[in-house]
């Protein structure tokens, strides 16, 4: 056998080479990175892949041919390499290279992992405690040994266990404290693209997720995920086998493998599988969502392994499109086509987005999604929010360029939240903050945009929105464009992203909302800032300190009555926040005023977002739901004041 990891230099530039002909699960290719050596520094120069490489075996010698597709131009682009026993030549854009055996593993990839304490890190599955395919092996697979079946040898670092300061502290968390946690405990965490990717064990996700890739705005992404033990923890066979499907799916974003059904929103666009990719038998598909047959279906049938084209992604992707912190999620460019409705749809569901009338230069962009049925009773997944990635935003700009919108951070709903959609319950609503993402603020200059959507039904059937217009206006004086320019840096699309956040990473965009309530506050935008403040006090915040410990921020009740009373003040007299962030910030104003010890004050608070949307003339429906919403936040309150806490 000769397929694995070849390397050799010729001068000043040093040949990865990747031979991938026989042995376990071939692709049949040959791939390579070069790098420019200068004195004691390395550089990346650009690399190759021969897709249907010709191979003759000649005695112990094997030759192997076929003309490459290069990053850079590369003349001819002939490839030729000649092994024998371990060692040979490779001629690639017309350097020699003496090449040398290297590794069975094509990738070599250091994996550091922390835990918070109190959780119990994965380990192991053996495949075969559970009925599965007749056709695959069974054998105790961990996630080093998962991804070393895709020709991958991932490193373990020595793993970390995070103290908790701190009795009764609050272990939920939120996307603003993961961001910050990997940024803060990542001890290779850097603006550079390297083999390396950070795992937290963390307790549990607000949102109640199993998982989720860190993936930041900006130039230097997928170097992160966590997972949460709360949610997918038990030593029940099931409960192991899902455990390590759900590391090995995270990391697997990080190595810059879309989900199953996303693969066409790549660059290049990826061919999908069966069902619209519902159907791949993959560890980057959900098990609920496998088409058809769902959960049960999917583990009868899986092998435990990526496809033959996450395989070739893994082996033979180009280094940028592969590295951490190299190119974003998607392959980088998030240039796209509209999406295109389809010319005959019978699911019998209807998607709309919908938006204000006006939005003010710089004020952040919420839209409002609703999933409604046409027909018959239908039933689907409730993941109808973009983070969640089952639905897509495209965004046409005033000069017709179309792009996608694309989550600062993504949200892996791997678990199935059935909704019945009929006439009593007609539509699910969903607001969403689209202004900012990955790629920076979508809509910073004047003018129309459109905004259309498309959703991944359960049945696989992709619904498709018409356009809404969004209009933003230009500055009426220069306090319009002060407070825009105020509203419209990296760092405030980022807190306006998470929520809020202490991180000392964002202090600039802190200190600009602070100067905007200060300087602007009687200005209609700044009600934003102070939702964005509001909201980040009343929560509290976990931080990781230098010395690897989690230190717990409490609640700051006093600072998000504060801000979050003038916000519900000046929203309920027609301010700019949409129904359902009004919404959220009473119930989180509730919360902070029975945090503060004013339970009567909470209960009125949830008493008036009742009559603040009857005023609103919301319908009948969708105001029993309130209604019901401001029950059970009583409810919740009522059990939280009567925990002890220590």
């Amino acid at each position: 056998m000769i397929s694995g990891l070849y390397q050799g230099q010729d001068g000043d530039t040093r040949l990865e080479l990747r031979v991938d002909v026989d042995g376990a699960r071939p692709t049949g290719r040959v791939s390579g990175d070069l790098f420019s050596v200068a004195g004691a520094t390395t550089a990346y120069a650009g690399s190759f892949v021969v897709h249907a490489p010709a191979v003759l075996a000649e005695g112990g010698r094997t030759r192997v041919t076929g003309r490459g597709v290069f990053t850079f131009d590369a003349g001819a682009g002939e490839v030729s390499i000649t092994l024998t026993a371990g060692s040979g030549t490779a001629k690639v854009a017309g350097r020699a290279y003496r090449v040398a055996f290297v590794s069975p593993y094509f990738r070599q990839v250091l994996l550091e992992q922390d835990a918070v304490a109190g959780t119990a890190p994965f380990t192991a599955y053996h495949t075969g405690a559970l009925p599965g395919p007749a056709g695959s092996a069974p054998r105790e697979l961990g996630v080093a040994s998962a991804f070393a079946e895709a020709g991958v040898g991932l490193t373990l670092a020595e793993p970390g266990v995070i103290p908790v300061d701190g009795a009764g502290a609050d272990l939920t968390w939120n996307d603003a404290e993961l961001h910050h946690a990997m940024t803060q405990q990542f001890s290779r965490f850097g603006d550079a693209a390297a083999w390396r990717v950070w795992l937290l064990v963390a307790t549990r996700h607000e949102g109640g997720y199993r998982g989720i890739m860190f993936d930041h705005n900006g130039a230097h992404q997928r170097q992160g995920a966590a997972v949460f033990h709360d949610t997918i923890k038990g030593d029940t066979p099931q409960a192991r086998r899902a455990q390590l499907r759900t590391y090995v799916h995270e990391l697997g974003h990080a190595f810059n493998l879309l989900h199953s059904w996303q693969k066409h929103l790549a660059r290049p666009p990826q061919q999908l599988g069966p069902d619209g990719g519902f159907g791949d038998l993959s560890w980057m598909n959900y098990a609920h969502a496998y088409r058809p047959g769902g959960e049960a279906a999917y583990w009868a049938a899986f092998p435990f392994a990526f496809t033959d084209a996450e395989l070739v992604h893994l082996r033979h992707g180009f280094f940028h499109d592969v590295a951490m912190g190299a190119h974003p999620f998607g392959t980088g460019a998030a240039e796209v086509e509209p999406f295109e409705p389809p010319v005959e749809d019978r699911s019998g569901l209807r998607l709309e987005v919908r938006a204000k009338e006006w939005f003010g230069f710089g004020e952040p962009v919420v839209v409002e999604l609703k999933l409604s049925v046409t027909g018959g009773p239908r039933t689907t997944h409730g993941h109808l929010h973009p983070d969640t990635e089952f639905t897509q935003i495209a965004v046409t700009r005033p000069d017709g360029r179309t792009v996608s919108y694309r989550p600062m951070l993504r949200h892996c709903a791997d678990s199935a939240t059935e909704v019945r959609l009929d006439a009593a319950n007609p539509a699910l609503y969903r607001s969403a903050y689209i202004g900012h993402g990955r790629d920076g603020h979508y809509f910073q200059q004047p003018g129309e945009y459109h905004v259309r959507a498309q959703y991944a039904a359960t049945d696989g059937s992709r619904i498709v929105s018409a356009p809404c217009l969004v209009r933003v206006r230009y500055p009426a004086d220069a306090d319009d464009h002060r407070v825009g320019e105020l509203m419209l840096g990296e760092e405030q699309g980022t807190l306006f992203s998470l929520l809020g956040s202490d991180s000392p990473r964002l202090r600039g965009g802190n200190e600009a909302m602070d100067e905007l309530i200060d300087r602007y506050g009687g200005h209609p935008l700044s009600v934003y800032a102070r939702m964005v403040k509001g909201l980040n006090a009343e929560r509290g915040f976990k931080a990781l300190t230098a010395d690897r410990r989690l230190v717990v921020r409490p609640p700051d009740a006093a600072e998000g009555v504060e801000q979050l009373t003038a916000v519900a003040r000046e929203s309920s007299a027609g301010g700019p926040l949409d129904n359902i962030t009004l919404n959220m910030v009473l119930r989180r104003l509730a919360r902070a005023q029975a945090r503060r010890g004013d339970p009567e004050r909470a209960e009125a608070v949830l008493d008036r977002m009742v009559a603040v949307f009857e005023d609103r003339g919301v319908g009948p429906i969708v105001l029993g739901r309130i209604r019901r919403q401001a029950e059970q936040a009583k409810a919740a309150l009522a059990r939280e004041l009567a925990t002890p806490r220590g």
